[in-house]
């Protein structure tokens, strides 16, 4: 793993450190209504994620909850966090659920899409974006009224992925806080090809595509990290998360670090949208995939 930068990023973070009262409080959701990820998979009550956040809240002074019990997700509750950071998969109000835990409730999602809208703050890893998928076909982009209201909150929504391979990252908002003096890096990761990106988009990292493998990634740059306003709540994501390596890279905690204290108003950021300067193409689709090779005769 190539990480330029890494050492700058990491500075930059540490400045962001403690002596903030009271302190923040986080909730991680990380229910798995579709495919569930190795990070999420609960082994003796505990994951790679959970562990991963509640020893950064630890190191930088904000306090962590987590759950997988969509049940959580009602407005007297929602009330006492000052963020959510989501690691989900699938329709989270559906009772059919790999992992085997209680659903969102309908009112609830409502309930969670309002409390960001009022001011709360959202952060997305990887496969938040493979969550309440709109209406319509997978490799195109859908009218507004036709995309899931979870995925405009969001800003971008998952369509597929090729196999897992190094691939470069271009920083594109270099004075966001936390990510000051930060350079292009090149990781290994299982990268998302992304679809229904909204215009307001502060664009931090874009997906260089040149050179990659397979035909989710045969488009122009675009958004992979980035920063908006969900009308008053601070929304965050990054496609980044899938390895276990991933999220024990002190790179990636940096960028969990700089996105917990933008998304609870512990630092402050320029977000003017860029995307269309950054990633002007990032409408255009991969093509679809080729057809499955025919069973050979026995």
């Amino acid at each position: 793993m190539r990480t330029a930068g890494l050492a700058t990023l990491a500075l930059a973070s540490q400045s962001l450190r403690a002596n903030f009262a009271p302190k923040k409080r986080l909730l991680v959701f990380t229910r798995s209504a579709g495919f569930q990820h190795e990070v999420v998979k609960l082994k003796n009550d505990t994951c790679l994620v959970h562990e991963t956040m509640k020893n950064l809240g630890s190191k930088h002074d904000f306090e962590v909850e987590c759950t997988k019990d969509g049940r959580i997700f009602e407005p007297e509750t929602l009330a006492k966090f000052d963020a959510f950071l989501f690691y989900t998969t699938g329709d989270l109000t559906s009772e059919k659920c790999e992992d085997g835990t209680p659903p969102m409730s309908k009112s609830g999602k409502i309930a969670f899409l309002n409390a960001v809208a009022a001011g709360k703050g959202f952060i997305g890893s990887h496969c938040a974006a493979d969550t309440f998928h709109s209406q319509g076909e997978a490799r195109k982009n859908q009218p507004l009224p036709d995309v899931d209201p979870y995925i405009r909150m969001l800003g971008g929504e998952f369509i597929s992925h090729g196999p897992e391979q190094p691939a470069k990252m271009v920083v594109t908002a270099k004075n966001f806080p936390g990510m000051t003096g930060v350079e292009d890096f090149t990781l290994n990761e299982e990268w998302y090809s992304l679809k229904n990106h909204s215009k307001d988009l502060h664009v931090l990292m874009v997906q260089d595509t040149a050179g990659m493998k397979g035909v989710d990634y045969e488009r122009p740059k675009y958004p992979a990290t980035w920063a908006r306003m969900h009308s008053k709540g601070r929304v965050f994501y990054t496609s980044m998360g899938h390895r276990e390596d991933v999220w024990t890279n002190p790179l990636f905690h940096n960028v969990l670090v700089a996105a917990v204290n933008w998304t609870t108003r512990r630092t402050d950021a320029d977000i003017t949208p860029n995307i269309d300067e950054v990633a002007p193409q990032a409408a255009t689709m991969p093509p679809p995939p080729p057809p499955p090779a025919p069973a050979k005769k026995k």
